[in-house]
């Protein structure tokens, strides 16, 4: 562990053996011949305090997603593409055999489940989406799909951490911008037909409340249910003692804490009275969805409203993202000046420079924690776009790119940005391929679209300079980005399946790239902000991009003569803004390495 960030392998399959025959046991006292094993918490997050990390103490696989499925004679890891390499590596294979997700665990199950049988799972840990096609399967199966509880995990975990008690603390109104009471105003105004809804996106919690807490690492989030009805107070379900003084008093009046134990009581209540309470689709545990509809309400589980909400922040809001990137920026600028002077020595590793970063960025003064373990890949690690380096991965800087990928979390805001840097030099495919995810990424950068327009309809703006090439990139071309709270917030994406209207305010990412296996991999990104475009003569109304993000993209890596004219010149504006944001807060040694770093191409 160094600073804020592990290398150490997180997990290990030494154990999974003997820890699944001790699940398969546990599984035959409760009459179970199988149990869903998901990577998650109550709340669907994609970063998770230590006592929820069930699947990797089971099955030491590390990564973010992922279901394992055991059975009493077989186990199954299914993973996505991200991790198609990492899980192999880390899983006993002959414990556990590593599927891809697309096959699906349901084809899986549906195969190998037995008539009459019953498969277990904790209902707190999924939402009765992602339960629907395996209920299916186990039906056509002649099996049943049978909540279980408590976790059978837990019950042979001799030495799990405990839940996550830490403080809870008020958003300075200065960042947030919006009172609770008008965020449950539009709340309230969005509830349509149900009477109340259940909050169980925890990021969704901390943006209507003003809360902010550190329950789970990268993202500052409370890990509490809320439930807002139409009239009325709204309820916390949270430990009062974990609330400062000052968000107490600000909740006065308008939301009451109770116990989180009491979350099931208070949906038994509601449905005794035949509430009708909308739930998230994409969070909302199957438990809680089960409680309101046993006790005789009605669920609406749907996408919720509040998701959309946050995702288009107020000024507020943004003046703190600028504020952020600022700082940011200046601690990149020196970690890009540092890594020049150092990486020619030959003795720089990925943990080194991911070390450094860090520290650079501590330098600043404002730093809270990373927004995500930061990418730092040379080489062949380059070329797997979710690496995560480890003692026992750490790779030296040589000849090649090196890519950084890396985010923090300053109150203000959060930071994400990518760069991939030439070390030694680079030969001409590697040049001519930089520059073609360079062109998508300006694309994006410079692009103008109708208000309604969606991720999925520009994605291809990016993807076109490599498809010229017959080249292309398999990840999405940007995520949505929150304030001080998730680097991965929806709805908003700027991908194939990103089919939410792109509208002002909100923050993506823009990160096209090129990955050669086992070679090299390349990857340019900086945060946009979707704004208002005025163009003379417009018809209809129109949105642009304002890019955020301020460090310089290694024109050693750029073959000049593939740029266009305005392309250039988008490029010659950006480094001139890098330049003028950042040279009055370096040394004169990294102000004149950035002098070079930003002249016009």
């Amino acid at each position: 562990m160094s600073g804020l960030q592990s290398f150490d392998d997180l997990g290990s399959s030494r154990e999974s053996a003997a820890r699944i025959a001790l699940l398969r046991r546990e599984l035959a006292s409760r009459g179970l011949a199988g149990y869903l094993v998901p990577r998650s918490d109550e709340h669907q997050n994609e970063y998770v305090p230590p006592s929820a990390e069930r699947l990797m103490w089971l099955t030491g696989f590390s990564g973010s997603a992922g279901l394992a499925v055991v059975l009493e004679k077989e186990a199954a890891l299914f993973v996505d593409g991200r991790y198609t390499l990492q899980a192999p590596e880390q899983v006993d294979g002959a414990s556990v055999a590593v599927r891809p997700l697309t096959e699906g665990p349901a084809a899986w199950l549906k195969e190998r489940l037995k008539p009459g049988q019953k498969l277990g799972y904790d209902p707190w840990l999924h939402t009765p989406d992602q339960l629907k096609t395996i209920a299916e399967a186990c039906t056509q199966a002649g099996a049943a799909l049978t909540p279980s509880g408590p976790n059978a995990i837990d019950a042979i975990w001799p030495d799990r951490p405990p839940s996550p008690q830490r403080p809870i603390v008020l958003r300075a109104a200065k960042y947030a911008g919006e009172t609770t009471a008008s965020k449950l105003k539009r709340i309230r105004a969005a509830l349509g037909a149900s009477d109340g809804v259940l909050i169980s996106d925890a990021h969704n919690v901390a943006w209507t409340f003003n809360l902010r807490g550190s329950d789970v690492a990268c993202t500052p989030l409370p890990l509490v249910f809320a439930y807002v009805p139409r009239e009325g107070q709204a309820t916390i379900f949270a430990d009062a003692a974990r609330l400062s003084p000052q968000a107490l008093k600000a909740l006065a009046g308008i939301a009451q804490c109770r116990a989180p134990e009491t979350l099931v009581e208070a949906l038994a209540a509601l449905g005794a009275k035949k509430t009708r309470v909308a739930f998230d689709a994409a969070t909302a545990p199957d438990k809680l969805v089960e409680t309101l509809q046993s006790a005789g309400g009605r669920a609406d589980v749907k996408a919720d409203a509040i998701a959309l909400m946050k995702a288009q922040k107020n000024r507020a809001e943004l003046a703190g993202v600028r504020e952020a990137h600022r700082l940011d920026a200046v601690a990149m600028t020196r970690f890009l000046a540092w890594l020049d002077r150092e990486a020619p020595k030959g003795k720089l590793t990925e943990v080194d420079a991911a070390i450094a970063l860090e520290g650079f960025r501590r330098d600043t003064g404002a730093l809270r924690d990373l927004s995500f373990p930061s990418i730092s890949a040379a080489g062949p690690h380059s070329a797997i776009p979710h690496y995560r380096v480890s003692r026992a991965s750490n790779l030296a800087l040589t000849k090649g790119f090196y890519l950084i990928d890396s985010g923090a979390q300053y109150e203000a805001g959060t930071t994400d940005i990518t760069r991939t840097i030439v070390v030694g030099g680079v030969t001409r495919e590697m040049r001519e391929r930089f520059t073609r995810v360079l062109k998508g990424h300006i694309a994006i950068a410079r692009a103008v679209f109708p208000t309604g327009v969606s991720g999925a309809q520009i994605d291809a703006f990016a993807r076109a300079p490599l498809w010229e090439a017959g080249l292309d990139f398999d990840h999405g071309t940007g995520h949505g980005v929150g304030v001080y709270l998730s680097v991965h917030e929806g709805p908003q994406r700027i991908a194939k399946t990103g089919h939410v209207a792109l509208a002002a305010g909100m923050i993506v990412s823009n990160e096209p790239g090129y990955y050669s296996a086992g070679r090299y991999g390349i990857r340019i990104e900086n945060l946009v902000v979707v704004e208002p475009r005025a163009i003379p003569g417009a018809e209809r109304e129109m949105l642009g991009f304002e890019t955020i993000s301020f460090a310089p993209i290694d024109k050693r890596a750029i073959e000049a003569k593939l740029l266009t004219r305005e392309e250039r010149a988008w490029l010659d504006g950006y480094h001139a803004g890098v330049r003028k944001l950042v040279a009055p807060h370096v040394d004169a040694k990294a102000k004149a390495w950035l002098r070079a770093a930003t002249a016009p191409l």
